[in-house]
């Protein structure tokens, strides 16, 4: 079993092409492509974190979602492990989502790790969160106050080339970015 990362595929939000710049042209490329990138890498028996903001969900018909279930979108998931932790657009279950957790801690690659959806909720009695929420802005980002200091790594999808990512390549691109520090 592999354990892969990932969070904000807001799938049915027009609008977050152009608020991120996406590379698709409309929701069923983006929406398929997602998918498909995960299901190609992704298997059955892994397990998968994603750290919210799964799809979004609106009938208002501006353009910023469809009314769609969540459940049509895990049905075409391969991973039946997945735990969802709770993103922005998914509190109080809006887009049937209906994930209880919005926070959680492992123990993983030797550390204690705060999986978490933005950044704005570090705990600073962990050394290294993974979270999602703010997209293409940074892969990793250290946060200090009174004299602790934090580091996290944004796993949205638009920093890792709309692919779910796995520790090794967490890992790795910490420690390049450490030493560019």
């Amino acid at each position: 079993m592999n354990l892969f990362w990932t969070s904000d595929w807001h799938l049915n939000h027009l609008n977050i092409i152009k608020y991120t710049g996406r590379p698709f042209n409309n929701l069923e490329e983006m929406n398929s492509t997602i998918i498909n990138k995960f299901n190609g890498r992704v298997k059955e028996d892994d397990m998968c974190f994603y750290l919210g903001d799964f799809l979004f969900k609106s009938g208002s018909g501006r353009g910023e979602g469809e009314p769609d279930k969540a459940q049509k979108f895990k049905d075409q998931l391969k991973c039946k492990n997945i735990v969802f932790l709770e993103g922005n657009h998914d509190k109080g279950g809006k887009n049937s989502l209906k994930t209880p957790i919005r926070k959680i801690v492992i123990h993983y690659g030797g550390k204690d790790i705060r999986l978490i959806h933005d950044p704005a909720h570090i705990d600073w009695n962990y050394k290294f969160h993974i979270c999602g929420h703010v997209h293409e802005k940074w892969t990793f980002k250290e946060f200090q106050r009174n004299g602790k200091t934090v580091h996290c790594c944004n796993v949205s999808i638009e920093r890792w080339n709309y692919y779910p990512v796995t520790w090794a390549e967490i890992d790795q691109m910490y420690a390049t970015w450490l030493k560019s520090k």
